[in-house]
């Protein structure tokens, strides 16, 4: 039987591989300069935002780190202050990597993406990825199941956000990439607004509540 580490680094790349797919779509490049579903955020800064993802991957998971290792992916969102604070600021946006790496266009986010989503391949393929993975701009490490389900949630999510910036459907994930997503937002939902809410906005309509995890 798999451990689920194997079963993240076989979903992953499934996971980039179907954002990349999006990122190429014709209409991210036409409405590249327009407003994004997120405040402040161009189309072309979230198609950037969701490229990092493999990207950040690559980058991290052959780096040897002697950071804390937290216990599980829910801790990382539980830790992390960005959660806490609510959408960023237009100036914050606007000063921030992705809108940076807007400004380089479609082309290159391409071109860096495809070349990611491959390092990546090639690094879980030969087992050339660490353990235990650092997240050097939080002060923490993950192993590397964990800081992978991360970036897999990153991907799920955004993909949606940007699908409906540029008026298309949403990509329909694998049941290996979507579930673990779907069961880290059921933990995280149920720990900001409670049992209730959840049971509520689940099961009756009429009594639903804001049960977003963040």
């Amino acid at each position: 039987m798999s451990r689920p580490v194997d079963a993240l680094d076989a979903s992953f790349p499934v996971a980039a591989s179907i954002a990349l797919d999006l990122i190429r779509r014709p209409e991210v490049t036409e409405r590249w300069s327009d407003p994004s579903a997120l405040p402040h955020l161009s189309v072309g800064g979230l198609a950037c935002h969701l490229g990092r993802q493999a990207v950040r991957a690559a980058e991290l998971l052959p780096t040897p780190t002697d950071l804390p290792v937290l216990e599980a992916a829910d801790n990382h969102y539980e830790r992390a202050a960005w959660v806490s604070e609510g959408s960023p600021d237009k100036k914050t946006v606007a000063s921030g990597s992705d809108e940076a790496d807007a400004a380089r266009g479609p082309a290159d986010l391409h071109a860096r993406s495809a070349r990611a989503l491959a390092e990546v391949g090639d690094l879980l393929s030969r087992s050339a990825a660490r353990e235990v993975v650092p997240i050097p701009w939080q002060g923490w490490a993950l192993r590397r199941g964990d800081f992978l389900l991360t970036r897999q949630l990153e991907i799920v999510v955004h993909s949606d956000d940007l699908a409906v910036s540029i008026g298309v459907p949403t990509p329909e994930f694998p049941a290996d990439v979507f579930d673990p997503v779907r069961d880290l937002l059921v933990r995280l939902a149920v720990r900001r607004r409670g049992q209730s809410a959840l049971i509520s906005a689940l099961s009756r309509s009429e009594r639903a509540q804001d049960i977003s995890a963040f």
